[in-house]
């Protein structure tokens, strides 16, 4: 820690540089979890460095993602938990970057909040770090900025940033998709980190007990629930793509089915989703009945139980159901791709 550098002045507009040092401090001891892949720089420098092992790579290509968590944030504050926005940060980037095929290396985050407070700092780099080592990735720096008058005291943004490899010729190519191939589902933790403007409102979660338990969710509480972080899949990903030929996948994200399907599906063709196969958590049906929400509105929102899609072909189904299962995933046939003018339909 850095003893000598100190602003009194600085002090007096209200950033505490020192409580900076302190937060790196504290965090390293996360950080450390995840340098698995290769010889990375000490926190605190200028840049992260990576050692990029191309070993098995004929034309190697950079893949990139950066997201943030988004209003989750506000569940955070609320419960005054701050160890599980971090694996969203992670995953919301990471998620993105396996679709193009490619292997998560490392991750970036940005912390901006009104007051640094070390302990708080470090429990959300702890989430990071967990993140970090659900997907293989190193966290190899960031940011923490404390911005008085920008944020209130007790509040932060939370974003990031990864990049991951993939030889080019394994770059995941959506036009292989074709009529007859089958689509896969895999089991969301819950609401993920999206539409959470509209879970707010609904659930008005300023105003309730975000603690009590809840009947309809099975007596877990509400803001538990909502705060359960986002799945990562990468790692059972990165085995289906071994014995696999995976011609496309979608990360559902913001915008649900509508929007992210059609990103991985070539025109012409219609992923012919069915409704009744679909594991609709319980959360989905309870926003829906609270907030009188339609359900195509629902399903233009939010994951509805489904974090990720996967095409492959008929032939290879059983296969890759097979290898996501033995990875831990709750892997299951939720449609298939057909000839039409709409990307989706819902049926």
């Amino acid at each position: 820690m850095n003893t000598k550098s100190k602003s009194d002045s600085y002090a007096a507009a209200g950033v505490d540089i020192t409580a900076g040092y302190k937060a790196v401090e504290l965090m390293k001891q996360h950080i450390a979890r995840t340098m698995v892949n290769g010889k990375s720089s000490d926190i605190g420098g200028f840049g992260g460095l990576f050692e990029l092992d191309i070993t098995d790579m004929k034309n190697p290509v950079l893949v990139s993602g950066t997201d943030g968590v988004g209003t989750k944030l506000k569940l955070a504050f609320l419960m005054d938990k701050h160890d599980t926005v971090g694996i969203d940060c992670v995953a919301m980037c990471v998620n993105d970057i396996i679709c193009c095929g490619a292997k998560p290396l490392f991750f970036l985050d940005y912390i901006a909040c009104g007051k640094n407070y070390p302990e708080k700092i470090a429990e959300i780099v702890s989430g990071i770090a967990e993140g970090c080592v659900q997907s293989g990735c190193e966290l190899i720096g960031g940011e923490t900025a404390e911005m008085p008058g920008f944020y209130s005291e007790d509040e932060y943004d939370l974003a990031g940033f990864s990049v991951g490899a993939v030889d080019k010729a394994k770059v995941l190519d959506k036009t292989k998709v074709k009529e007859g191939d089958v689509i896969i589902g895999l089991a969301s933790s819950g609401v993920h980190s999206n539409g959470f403007s509209l879970v707010r409102k609904v659930f008005d979660v300023e105003n309730v007990d975000l603690k009590a338990p809840v009947e309809a969710l099975g007596g877990a509480s509400l803001g538990d629930t909502l705060l359960t972080p986002t799945k990562i899949y990468v790692k059972p990903m990165l085995e289906l793509f071994k014995s696999v030929e995976v011609k496309a996948v979608s990360h559902i994200t913001g915008g649900g089915f509508y929007e992210n399907i059609p990103r991985s599906i070539p025109d012409g063709f219609c992923a012919k989703i069915d409704k009744s196969s679909l594991k609709i958590l319980p959360v989905f049906k309870l926003l829906a009945e609270q907030g009188n929400i339609p359900e195509h509105d629902m399903f233009n929102t939010f994951n509805m139980g489904v974090g990720m899609s996967v095409v492959v072909s008929r032939e290879e189904a059983d296969k890759a159901l097979e290898i996501l299962k033995e990875a831990g995933e709750d892997a299951y046939v939720i449609g298939e791709i057909i000839k039409a003018d709409e990307k989706v339909i819902i049926c």
